[in-house]
């Protein structure tokens, strides 16, 4: 359990970044503490698409990574980022991506955010 709150509270740092560095992946709210939960909520769907979707689009995509060297993965995770954008419009969450170009490079920041944040925070099974 402990193991899935730092993942998602990584997972919310990442998605802040790139929030932060990138114009348009916008995150909005009345106030502060709103903007806190719909990050939290987005980075639990953020985990659960990266959890359930991501697997199977790797195996399918195997091929690819094997004939791109891996640098398919990019492209992958701008997808989960794309459907994980598409999933918080539908439960209406004020979280948006916008353009491919855009969640490229998210997925590309959150990816690098993600991995130092899990070095850092404590992992308790």
């Amino acid at each position: 359990m402990k193991n899935f709150v730092v993942k998602t509270l990584a997972n919310a740092g990442a998605l802040a970044v790139a929030i932060w560095l990138l114009q348009d992946i916008t995150l909005t709210g009345d106030s502060t503490g709103k903007k806190a939960w719909t990050l939290i909520l987005v980075a639990l769907v953020f985990g659960l698409v990266n959890f359930l979707v991501k697997p199977v689009v790797k195996l399918l995509t195997f091929p690819l990574f094997i004939l791109t060297l891996g640098l398919i993965t990019l492209v992958v995770n701008a997808l989960m980022l794309l459907l994980t954008s598409w999933l918080a419009d539908q439960f209406d969450l004020s979280f948006h991506v916008e353009g491919f170009w855009t969640a490229v490079l998210g997925g590309l920041i959150i990816s690098v955010v993600s991995w130092a944040l899990n070095i850092v925070l404590p992992d308790g099974d």
